[in-house]
């Protein structure tokens, strides 16, 4: 069964929504281990900015995998 349009962009939120938590929530519990000690904003400030080079990593490499499919 092929995914509707509406279903592709509501998977792909969900992908960023789950990326980003994932993202900080790593960072809360990562961080201090190596001895990085950063405040909530700053965890979601780096948080957004990982989320960002996530959605353009994947972009470019659904267009190259589509390009040569």
């Amino acid at each position: 069964m092929k995914q509707t349009r509406l279903m592709s962009l509501v998977e792909s939120v969900a992908n960023v929504i789950v990326g980003y938590g994932v993202a900080v929530v790593t960072q809360i519990v990562i961080f201090p281990i190596f001895g990085l000690h950063t405040t909530l904003a700053q965890n979601l400030k780096m948080g957004a900015v990982f989320t960002v080079v996530s959605i353009a990593r994947s972009y470019v490499l659904r267009r190259l995998f589509e390009r040569f499919r």
